[in-house]
């Protein structure tokens, strides 16, 4: 990719048309809740520089909330990231900076954002009501690395979150069966599986965050050597406090991040 401000710009902008043609052409499952089943994410070339941009262990660390308890025997996070955000992309090898930067930038943008709005309509204006499109919505996309070990139990998201999207990074299909599961319940902690994502190349899902969004992740085999992939989370951002709690969770990372890169 050149490095150049106007080719940049010109990634950028290529980018996010074909996210949005991606979104718009998704197919819209109802079981056994309201999802999108993505495929082509990003334009070829852009996915396999991805892929060859992966950044190494050191850059990444450890995720809070419910993944925060997975670790393996020896105490290490099984679950891992690096938030897609200027501020932690350029502490990234040059060469990796600018796939990064392309693709965090184009996450965020309005036009991805509204085409999931747009999608993803019934499940949004029934928890919203009608003018569900008024709705304030902070993008956060980080890139998470998972290892053998990490799982998470079922449960239907945070009501903090709007729209919740995952992006799976695999190099090819030989891992398919650690895609994310959807449930349906069927009693008091009681759930049955709904449909199983296949973990392929470039594929993901979305969905608008409800009381019956309920997903889990198996445990993470030891025939998988990491499961990358993007979690893109639109936070509910309507209130004063919800401003400034999304921003004040940024806030706080970046200023974690900066700590972490002095201590390294």
């Amino acid at each position: 990719m050149d490095s150049r401000p106007s080719a940049a710009q010109g990634d950028l902008e290529r980018a996010v048309r074909h996210v949005v043609a991606a979104i718009e052409a998704a197919p819209e499952h109802a079981e056994p809740f309201r999802h999108l089943q993505l495929e082509g994410v990003f334009p070829p070339d852009l996915y396999a520089a991805m892929l060859d941009a992966m950044p190494g262990t050191g850059h990444y660390r450890r995720m809070s909330g419910r993944a925060r308890s997975n670790q393996t025997a020896d105490g290490a996070a099984t679950r891992t990231k690096i938030d897609l955000f200027p501020e932690f992309i350029r502490n990234l090898p040059a060469g990796e900076q600018q796939v990064w930067r392309v693709v965090g930038r184009a996450l965020c943008s309005a036009p991805v954002r509204e085409a999931f709005r747009a999608r993803l309509a019934a499940g949004l204006e029934q928890r919203f009501g009608a003018g569900y499109r008024e709705v304030g919505m902070y993008p956060i996309p980080i890139l998470t690395r998972d290892v053998p070990g990490y799982s998470i139990g079922v449960h239907p998201d945070t009501r903090r979150k709007g729209m919740t999207i995952q992006l799976y990074l695999p190099r090819d299909r030989s891992i398919e069966h650690v895609g994310t599961v959807f449930h349906r319940r069927t009693g008091h902690k009681l759930y049955e599986v709904g449909q199983r994502m296949a973990f392929a190349p470039n594929t993901g899902y979305a969905f608008a965050v409800g009381e019956d969004t309920y997903h889990s992740v198996p445990t993470v085999g030891s025939e998988v050597r990491t499961r990358d992939s993007i979690l893109l989370t639109y936070f509910v951002d309507d209130t004063l406090p919800q401003l400034i709690y999304n921003r004040g969770k940024r806030l706080g990372n970046s200023v974690l991040g900066v700590v972490r890169g002095i201590a390294r």
